[in-house]
C-alpha cells in the first residue's frame, strides 16, 4: 500500500512539473506575442490539470485505505503511518510540495504578466481607436469626462 501511495506522489510531482513547464511557455509566448503558442499551453494547462485532479481524488482514496481521512495532509499522514514510512517517502512528500511552492510562484508570475499584458492591449486599442484612456479613479461628481467628436479615430481610418 505505500508503494502505490509513493507512486501517486511521484505521478502527482511529475504532473505539477508539467504544469511549471506550461506557466514558462506560456510566459515566453506571452512575451512574443505568440497568441497560438499561449493558446496551445492554455489547452495544455487544462489537459493537465483534469488529469491532476484523477491523480489527486487517487490519492484520497489511498490515504483512507491507509487509515486517514480523505482530506488529510500529508504530513498527518505520515505521522498516522509513524515507522512504516521510509525515507524514500518522505523524500517524495518533500519533492511534492517542493514542486507545488514552484508552481505558486510560477502563476503568480503568469497573473501578473497576462494582467500587464491586457491591460497594453487595451491601451493600445483605445489609442487606435481614439478612446479615452481609462482613468484609474472614479469620474468626480459621478459625470464622465467627454471628449471631443473630432479626435476619434484619430490612428485608424475607419472606411476600410
Amino acid at each position: 500500500m505505500l508503494e502505490a501511495l509513493y507512486d501517486a506522489l511521484f505521478s502527482e510531482r511529475r504532473l505539477l512539473d508539467d504544469l511549471i513547464a506550461q506557466m514558462r511557455r506560456q510566459r515566453t509566448a506571452v512575451g512574443a506575442d505568440d497568441i497560438d503558442s499561449v493558446d496551445e499551453s492554455t489547452f495544455a494547462t487544462h489537459r493537465i490539470l483534469a488529469t491532476l485532479g484523477q491523480a489527486r481524488q487517487r490519492r484520497r482514496q489511498l490515504n483512507v485505505l491507509l487509515g486517514g481521512s480523505e482530506e488529510c495532509t500529508l504530513r498527518e499522514l505520515e505521522e498516522l503511518l509513524g515507522d512504516r514510512v521510509d525515507e524514500r517517502l518522505r523524500d517524495a512528500r518533500l519533492r511534492l510540495q517542493q514542486a507545488a511552492d514552484v508552481l505558486t510562484r510560477e502563476v503568480g508570475m503568469n497573473r501578473k504578466l497576462l494582467r500587464e499584458a491586457l491591460s497594453n492591449t487595451n491601451q493600445h486599442v483605445r489609442t487606435l481607436s481614439g478612446g479615452a484612456a481609462m482613468s484609474a479613479t472614479y469620474a468626480s461628481e459621478g459625470v464622465l469626462p467627454t471628449t471631443p467628436a473630432g479626435s476619434r479615430g484619430v490612428l485608424v481610418n475607419r472606411t476600410v
